[in-house]
């Protein structure tokens, strides 16, 4: 695999996905709004314009396509999920790509954890039901994988979720972390890997790929905030979520990752017990 294309790269997975994947290989990276990278390849695109995603795919003619881009706004999420994805679906079956796309683990309503690859998508709110939709729109292709992943963190660059908490935080504005939402947090670089590991693979279908550790959206949320040196905590609180809105337990199952894959998949504990002597300063 010498060309590929990755959209979103303006997202935080897309910057520490992009770099690497530009190592011996012709990488055009999209964005719509700005190019945090400046790196040769960055084009502007916006995926609601199905015309122009078939003109750089057409253009470029990639062998794979790493779908990261999305919205969590809510006045253009499904637009830019749904459309953007059948778009580029439909570009990458014109020209025989390979398709690596980008899910989520709250496709699931949370009640029937942990949750396997076959499991059908139960989602309770609407970025949950855009990604759903966008799943059954990638399915339809036959050379795809769906990565079902968890919360993405960095321990080089602050997330935006945590980067939200401790703004707050600083600010002295009440936060509060929820003790009852499972997750499988999952290393940048570990979904990295196997973002580019998967698009030069022959593995077909839906694959869990996230952090082996399930920990409470409460807990994976301190844990960075130690690790960031925040010590601003008097607005800090603890509680449940409304199940009715949010999933309590994603847990996902990935043992048909850990049989496919050849990244390995790290918990957060021992992920930060292994790079403590790389914490930044407080």
């Amino acid at each position: 695999m010498t060309r590929l294309l990755i959209t979103g790269g303006s997202s935080y997975l897309g910057r520490h996905l992009t770099p690497p994947a530009a190592v011996g290989r012709q990488v055009t990276y999209t964005y719509y709004t700005h190019d945090p990278l400046n790196l040769p390849g960055g084009v502007r695109l916006d995926l609601r314009d199905a015309t122009a995603v078939t003109d750089l795919i057409r253009r470029t003619r990639p062998e794979a396509i790493i779908h990261t881009a999305g919205s969590n706004r809510v006045d253009d999420m499904h637009t830019v999920i749904v459309a953007g994805t059948r778009h580029v679906a439909q570009a990458a079956e014109a020209v025989n790509a390979r398709l690596i796309h980008l899910s989520t683990d709250v496709v699931f309503n949370g009640r029937c954890a942990p949750y396997r690859e076959s499991d059908p998508p139960t989602p309770l709110h609407a970025y949950g039901q855009a990604k759903a939709a966008a799943e059954e729109i990638v399915r339809t292709y036959s050379n795809h994988v769906i990565i079902r992943t968890s919360l993405i963190y960095g321990l080089e660059q602050m997330d935006r979720g945590t980067a939200w908490i401790a703004g707050a935080l600083r600010a002295g504005q009440p936060v509060t972390l929820f003790t009852d939402q499972m997750r499988n947090p999952v290393w940048v670089q570990t979904l990295c890997q196997a973002c580019l590991e998967l698009a030069g693979a022959d593995f077909v279908g839906v694959l869990n790929v996230a952090g082996r550790q399930a920990l409470s959206r409460a807990d994976f949320a301190l844990r960075l905030l130690d690790w960031w040196g925040v010590q601003e905590r008097a607005t800090l609180s603890l509680g449940a979520s409304d199940p009715a809105r949010w999933p309590r337990d994603c847990t996902l199952d990935l043992t048909r990752a850990t049989a496919v894959l050849q990244t390995p998949l790290p918990g957060v504990d021992e992920l930060l017990a292994a790079q403590a002597g790389r914490r930044p300063p407080a």
